[in-house]
C-alpha cells in the first residue's frame, strides 16, 4: 500500500506532539482564537442586584447562566432571555 495517507496524517499532528508541551498560556490563547472564529465575545457590567436575580433564576430552573444567554433564546421563569 501507498504511504501517501500516512504522510498527510503525520503533517497534521498537533504541535505539542512533535516537541515540548505547550504552556497553559499558549493553550488558552489557541482555545480563545478557535472560539473567536465561531463566537462573539460580550463583556458587560451589571448592577449586583440584577446579577443576584439572574443567579437565583438560573438556580431555580436548573440551568447555567451561559445556557440562558445561549442560542436559541430560552424562557426562564416566564421571561425570555
Amino acid at each position: 500500500m501507498s504511504q501517501v495517507g500516512n504522510a498527510v496524517t503525520s503533517s497534521s499532528k498537533r504541535a505539542y506532539r512533535k516537541g515540548n508541551p505547550l504552556s497553559e498560556a499558549e493553550r488558552q490563547k489557541i482555545a480563545s482564537a478557535k472560539k473567536r472564529a465561531t463566537h462573539k465575545e460580550l463583556k458587560v457590567f451589571i448592577k449586583p442586584e440584577i446579577k443576584e436575580y439572574l443567579s437565583n433564576l438560573c438556580e431555580e430552573d436548573g440551568v447555567t447562566q451561559a445556557e440562558v444567554f445561549g442560542w436559541p433564546r430560552r424562557k426562564v421563569a416566564g421571561n425570555w432571555f
